[in-house]
Protein backbone atom coordinates (compact mmCIF):
# COMPACT_ATOMS: atom_id res chain seq x y z
CA UNK A 1 0.00 0.00 0.00
CA UNK A 2 1.22 3.68 -0.70
CA UNK A 3 1.15 6.15 1.65
CA UNK A 4 -1.54 6.68 3.47
CA UNK A 5 -2.02 10.57 2.32
CA UNK A 6 -1.25 9.77 -0.88
CA UNK A 7 -3.60 6.97 -1.19
CA UNK A 8 -6.35 8.99 -0.15
CA UNK A 9 -5.91 11.40 -3.25
CA UNK A 10 -6.91 8.66 -5.63
CA UNK A 11 -10.53 8.85 -4.58
CA UNK A 12 -13.40 11.04 -4.19
CA UNK A 13 -14.94 8.72 -1.74
CA UNK A 14 -18.33 10.33 -1.24
CA UNK A 15 -19.01 10.41 -5.00
CA UNK A 16 -17.88 6.69 -5.40
CA UNK A 17 -20.05 5.44 -2.15
CA UNK A 18 -22.87 7.53 -3.71
CA UNK A 19 -22.44 5.51 -6.93
CA UNK A 20 -21.93 2.50 -5.76
CA UNK A 21 -25.11 2.48 -3.75
CA UNK A 22 -23.82 2.59 -0.56
CA UNK A 23 -26.15 4.76 1.77
CA UNK A 24 -28.54 4.80 4.49
CA UNK A 25 -30.69 2.20 2.67
CA UNK A 26 -28.01 -0.06 3.21
CA UNK A 27 -27.83 -1.98 6.11
CA UNK A 28 -24.73 -4.20 6.83
CA UNK A 29 -21.76 -4.02 4.74
CA UNK A 30 -18.49 -6.07 4.89
CA UNK A 31 -15.26 -4.73 3.05
CA UNK A 32 -12.90 -7.28 2.09
CA UNK A 33 -9.47 -5.99 2.87
CA UNK A 34 -9.92 -2.90 4.82
CA UNK A 35 -6.46 -1.62 4.24
CA UNK A 36 -6.39 2.18 5.97
CA UNK A 37 -10.22 2.69 6.22
CA UNK A 38 -10.34 4.87 3.36
CA UNK A 39 -13.55 3.49 2.38
CA UNK A 40 -15.15 2.01 5.75
CA UNK A 41 -15.04 4.85 7.59
CA UNK A 42 -17.13 6.83 5.37
CA UNK A 43 -19.56 4.07 4.83
CA UNK A 44 -19.86 3.35 8.18
CA UNK A 45 -21.26 7.14 8.55
CA UNK A 46 -24.37 6.94 5.72
CA UNK A 47 -25.56 2.92 6.14
CA UNK A 48 -28.12 2.00 8.81
CA UNK A 49 -26.53 -1.58 9.96
CA UNK A 50 -22.87 -3.09 11.28
CA UNK A 51 -19.44 -2.04 8.95
CA UNK A 52 -17.45 -5.12 9.36
CA UNK A 53 -13.78 -4.40 7.95
CA UNK A 54 -12.38 -7.18 7.22
CA UNK A 55 -7.85 -7.61 6.81
CA UNK A 56 -5.18 -10.35 7.22
CA UNK A 57 -2.96 -7.33 8.94
CA UNK A 58 -3.73 -6.83 12.19
CA UNK A 59 -2.48 -3.25 12.60
CA UNK A 60 -4.49 -1.90 9.75
CA UNK A 61 -7.92 -2.94 11.23
CA UNK A 62 -7.55 -1.50 15.08
CA UNK A 63 -6.76 1.67 12.87
CA UNK A 64 -9.54 1.26 10.87
CA UNK A 65 -11.89 0.61 14.08
CA UNK A 66 -10.33 3.10 16.62
CA UNK A 67 -10.53 5.73 14.25
CA UNK A 68 -14.19 4.75 13.50
CA UNK A 69 -14.85 4.58 17.17
CA UNK A 70 -12.87 8.31 17.50
CA UNK A 71 -15.47 9.52 14.80
CA UNK A 72 -17.84 8.57 17.09
CA UNK A 73 -19.15 5.48 14.93
CA UNK A 74 -20.55 3.17 17.09
CA UNK A 75 -21.43 0.51 14.02
CA UNK A 76 -17.80 -0.48 12.95
CA UNK A 77 -16.14 -4.14 13.88
CA UNK A 78 -13.23 -4.95 12.91
CA UNK A 79 -12.22 -8.49 11.87
CA UNK A 80 -8.57 -9.78 11.01
CA UNK A 81 -8.72 -12.65 8.97
CA UNK A 82 -6.90 -14.14 5.52
CA UNK A 83 -10.29 -14.72 3.72
CA UNK A 84 -8.60 -15.34 0.63
CA UNK A 85 -6.92 -18.44 2.64
CA UNK A 86 -9.75 -18.99 5.21
CA UNK A 87 -12.92 -17.57 3.99
CA UNK A 88 -14.94 -14.34 5.91
CA UNK A 89 -16.03 -16.43 8.79
CA UNK A 90 -19.30 -14.88 8.35
CA UNK A 91 -22.91 -16.64 8.63
CA UNK A 92 -24.79 -17.16 4.85
CA UNK A 93 -27.11 -14.50 3.90
CA UNK A 94 -25.24 -12.57 6.69
CA UNK A 95 -24.69 -8.96 4.65
CA UNK A 96 -26.20 -6.85 2.47
CA UNK A 97 -23.04 -5.07 0.40
CA UNK A 98 -19.89 -6.12 -0.03
CA UNK A 99 -16.89 -4.28 -1.20
CA UNK A 100 -14.20 -5.31 -3.02
CA UNK A 101 -11.78 -2.33 -3.56
CA UNK A 102 -8.37 -2.97 -5.23
CA UNK A 103 -8.23 -6.25 -4.40
CA UNK A 104 -9.57 -8.67 -7.48
CA UNK A 105 -5.42 -9.26 -8.91
CA UNK A 106 -5.52 -12.50 -6.69
CA UNK A 107 -4.62 -15.79 -7.94
CA UNK A 108 -8.15 -17.04 -7.50
CA UNK A 109 -10.82 -14.48 -8.19
CA UNK A 110 -13.56 -16.60 -8.75
CA UNK A 111 -13.06 -18.15 -4.75
CA UNK A 112 -13.92 -14.48 -3.75
CA UNK A 113 -16.86 -14.22 -5.51
CA UNK A 114 -18.15 -17.93 -4.71
CA UNK A 115 -17.67 -16.19 -0.76
CA UNK A 116 -18.79 -13.29 -1.44
CA UNK A 117 -22.14 -15.01 -3.15
CA UNK A 118 -22.71 -17.24 0.27
CA UNK A 119 -22.64 -14.34 2.63
CA UNK A 120 -24.45 -11.97 0.22
CA UNK A 121 -28.29 -11.26 1.40
CA UNK A 122 -30.78 -12.29 -1.41
CA UNK A 123 -30.61 -9.10 -3.88
CA UNK A 124 -27.80 -7.95 -2.32
CA UNK A 125 -24.95 -6.23 -3.78
CA UNK A 126 -21.68 -6.05 -4.55
CA UNK A 127 -19.39 -3.05 -5.38
CA UNK A 128 -15.97 -3.57 -6.89
CA UNK A 129 -12.93 -0.52 -7.86
CA UNK A 130 -10.08 -1.74 -9.18
CA UNK A 131 -7.05 0.18 -10.91
CA UNK A 132 -7.51 0.96 -14.68
CA UNK A 133 -5.46 -1.01 -16.65
CA UNK A 134 -3.01 1.21 -17.76
CA UNK A 135 0.39 1.17 -17.26
CA UNK A 136 0.40 5.38 -16.34
CA UNK A 137 -1.01 4.47 -13.55
CA UNK A 138 0.82 5.73 -10.40
CA UNK A 139 0.15 2.86 -8.31
CA UNK A 140 -1.55 -0.77 -8.85
CA UNK A 141 -0.78 -4.33 -9.13
CA UNK A 142 1.57 -5.66 -12.42
CA UNK A 143 0.07 -5.06 -15.35
CA UNK A 144 0.18 -9.25 -15.93
CA UNK A 145 -2.16 -9.51 -13.04
CA UNK A 146 -4.35 -6.64 -13.24
CA UNK A 147 -7.78 -7.27 -14.06
CA UNK A 148 -9.66 -5.71 -17.01
CA UNK A 149 -13.55 -4.72 -16.16
CA UNK A 150 -14.80 -6.86 -18.31
CA UNK A 151 -12.64 -9.76 -16.65
CA UNK A 152 -14.33 -8.80 -13.32
CA UNK A 153 -17.66 -8.48 -14.93
CA UNK A 154 -17.46 -12.14 -16.25
CA UNK A 155 -16.29 -13.73 -13.14
CA UNK A 156 -19.45 -12.00 -11.23
CA UNK A 157 -21.33 -13.33 -13.79
CA UNK A 158 -19.83 -16.73 -13.68
CA UNK A 159 -20.57 -16.52 -9.67
CA UNK A 160 -24.63 -15.93 -10.07
CA UNK A 161 -24.42 -12.07 -10.13
CA UNK A 162 -26.05 -9.49 -12.25
CA UNK A 163 -24.48 -6.75 -13.68
CA UNK A 164 -25.77 -3.10 -12.79
CA UNK A 165 -23.29 -0.50 -13.61
CA UNK A 166 -20.11 0.47 -14.78
CA UNK A 167 -18.73 3.87 -13.87
CA UNK A 168 -15.11 5.51 -14.88
CA UNK A 169 -13.52 6.92 -11.38
CA UNK A 170 -11.11 9.19 -12.89
CA UNK A 171 -8.40 9.52 -12.44
CA UNK A 172 -6.49 5.78 -12.05
CA UNK A 173 -9.89 3.45 -11.36
CA UNK A 174 -12.84 2.12 -12.68
CA UNK A 175 -16.05 1.17 -10.81
CA UNK A 176 -18.72 -1.86 -10.97
CA UNK A 177 -22.22 -2.68 -9.17
CA UNK A 178 -23.86 -6.00 -9.20
CA UNK A 179 -26.40 -7.78 -7.57
CA UNK A 180 -26.95 -11.21 -6.31
CA UNK A 181 -29.61 -12.84 -8.27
Amino acid sequence: MPDESLWSTFFDVPYILNYLGIDRSVEDVVEFGCGYGTFAIPAAKVISGKMLTMDIEPGLVSKVVREGIEAGLTNIFGITRDFLKDGTGLRDGSVDYVMLFNILHDEDPQSIFTEVRRILRPAGRLGIIHWNYDSSTPRGPPMAIRPRPEQCREWAEQAGFQFERRCDLKPYHYGLVFRKK
